[in-house]
């Protein structure tokens, strides 16, 4: 399989981000850097959401994001709506992030898998496809769709204002309920 793919990383994955982009460049793949291009420090969540907007818009079929440990960049290319990126750092979690989860952003971390093991990760990743109507996970993707596009479009809930209150709340001057400091254990 080929296909279009933007790679980003922060300084951390800058040598392994370099690496998967030859490996996939020999194998057909389109590249599409989005930076960081040396080892100078970046903030990895400027890079993971420039990847991320490439996909949501369509730019780019799939993402490829290197830091530390993948999770930051996880953590912020999911930000972005309609993305889903999945942290992998063995073959077999790299494929169920695709068939399973519909993941089109694979975040690794430089600090945890060596170059072999991620071009074994990285490949693994793209040589599935999400199987769509077909697949057992269908409905549970479909939910993920809908709770990105619940929250996106109304902003998170507010507390029902027929809720029953927390007794120990105490009131600010404005009148709101503040809440009550945690318990000590």
């Amino acid at each position: 399989m080929t296909g279009t793919i933007a790679v980003g990383s922060d300084e951390a994955g800058f040598a392994l981000k370099e690496a998967l982009a030859d490996y996939l460049r020999e194998r057909g793949w389109e590249v599409s850097d989005y930076g960081c291009y040396s080892t100078d420090p970046v903030d990895y969540p400027d890079v993971a959401e420039r990847v991320a907007l490439a996909i949501a818009s369509g730019e780019r079929a799939r993402g490829l994001l290197v830091c530390g440990t993948g999770i930051g960049m996880a953590i912020a290319a999911n930000k972005v709506p309609g993305v889903r990126a999945a942290q992998a750092h063995d073959t077999y979690s790299a494929e169920r992030a695709r068939l399973s989860n519909d993941a089109q952003v694979l975040t690794l971390g430089a600090r945890v898998v060596g170059p072999e093991l991620a071009k074994s990760i990285v490949r693994a990743w793209l040589e599935v496809e999400f199987g769509g109507e077909a697949s057992p996970s269908y409905g549970k993707v479909r939910k993920l769709d809908e709770i990105d596009r619940r929250y996106r479009e109304t902003g998170l809930p507010q507390p029902d204002a027929g809720a029953p209150t927390n007794a120990s709340s105490t009131s600010s001057e404005a009148g709101e309920a503040t809440p009550p400091a945690p318990a000590a254990r």
